[in-house]
């Protein structure tokens, strides 16, 4: 049995877990070289960082190799998630989502809804970071302005319901504050890291009228959407990124005013030093473009491209080194 000692931690890689999906493609193992689980098989999810009854990342680097994440969070508390860490479990959930096909539309109850709803409903606040986006890829997030609760419901069932939402152009950089409450899709075509609470909640509003393998429509879950919706939240969420190019490290504040979690992009051409102790929380750092080593002294991690790794709060100073005359794109997550 491993003893876990805080002075020992190290920044930690974990194994995803992946979900097969009937709008799911196969980007993770083409942009990212990952072995999936068949070949062939259509992976939609890939859960980065977990700790879920359903799944528990475990470590795949270092001398904890094996070690969940939950056994981390259970030893060690606020020393590895942050001084505003209060419950039990790791409180966010990072996924890659590769839609081959558009997702369903879809909204997640905020703590009020939950409350009503019942039956284990967890509120889900949550942000997307486009990492790559096909040709007329689209993004749908929020109401259309000019529509009203109404008119929205009368067309759910009709082809008409998206001339009701926003829908923007999917652009590689852009992201994307999904606040509870706001109605949302991830059209075809885009690879995207999202962000999240730790919840698993979802009710799907349209389907666009598909059928699964089987013939058959998906369960839609109308009374618990339309509890869960917001009507008055008709706020464009799309967070546009820089479009240049310069050569010094730069960091751009992505969700900053959220209470479950801050997102930074760096965008980095030399090393880039940095501390929990800035933001007293665990550091979570995904690889977007490029690979990067990170840690101080003899604690190294390398990080693959398109993987997360964890910095644990207590860590302290840590650098970030990056290849020699690249432009790397980092995303750095915090409580």
């Amino acid at each position: 049995m491993i003893t876990l000692e805080k002075d020992e931690l190290y920044p930690l890689l974990f194994e995803p877990a992946y979900k097969q999906v009937m709008w799911g493609g196969h980007k993770l193992a083409e942009k990212f070289g990952r072995p999936l689980p068949e070949d062939g098989v259509p992976v939609g999810e890939a859960w980065e960082i977990c700790d879920r009854t359903e799944y528990d990342s475990p470590v795949i680097n270092g001398p904890y190799k094996g070690v969940t994440l939950h056994q981390f969070v259970q030893t060690f508390g606020q020393d590895f998630v942050g001084k505003n860490f209060t419950g039990s479990r790791f409180p966010l959930l990072v996924k890659l989502l590769d839609a081959e096909k558009r997702l369903s539309l879809q909204v997640h109850p905020n703590e009020a809804a939950c409350r009503k709803l019942g039956n284990g409903a967890e509120p889900k606040t949550e942000m997307w970071y486009i990492i790559d986006a096909a040709k007329n890829a689209k993004i749908i997030a929020g109401l259309n302005p000019r529509s009203s609760k109404m008119k929205f419901v009368s067309a759910l069932q009709s082809p008409d319901v998206e001339s009701h939402l926003q829908v923007f152009d999917s652009k590689p950089g852009d992201a994307y504050f999904i606040n509870a409450g706001r109605v949302h899709a991830i059209g075809a075509g885009n690879l995207i890291l999202e962000v999240q609470q730790n919840s698993d909640t979802t009710y799907r509003i349209s389907d666009w009228g598909r059928l699964d393998a089987n013939g058959q429509p998906r369960t839609l879950h109308i009374e618990q959407a339309l509890e869960s919706i917001d009507f008055m939240d008709r706020t464009v969420c799309r967070i546009v990124g820089p479009s240049d190019k310069v050569d010094y490290n730069r960091k751009f504040p992505v969700i900053n005013r959220c209470p479950f979690f801050c997102v930074d992009e760096l965008l980095l051409t030399s090393e880039w030093n940095d501390n929990t102790a800035t933001t007293s929380s665990f550091h979570l750092l995904t690889a977007i473009n490029s690979p990067f080593t990170v840690g101080k002294d003899e604690k190294i991690t390398e990080v693959p491209l398109g993987m997360t790794c964890l910095i644990p709060a207590c860590f302290g100073r840590y650098t970030i080194t990056i290849p020699e005359g690249s432009h790397t794109t980092i995303i750095r997550t915090t409580l």
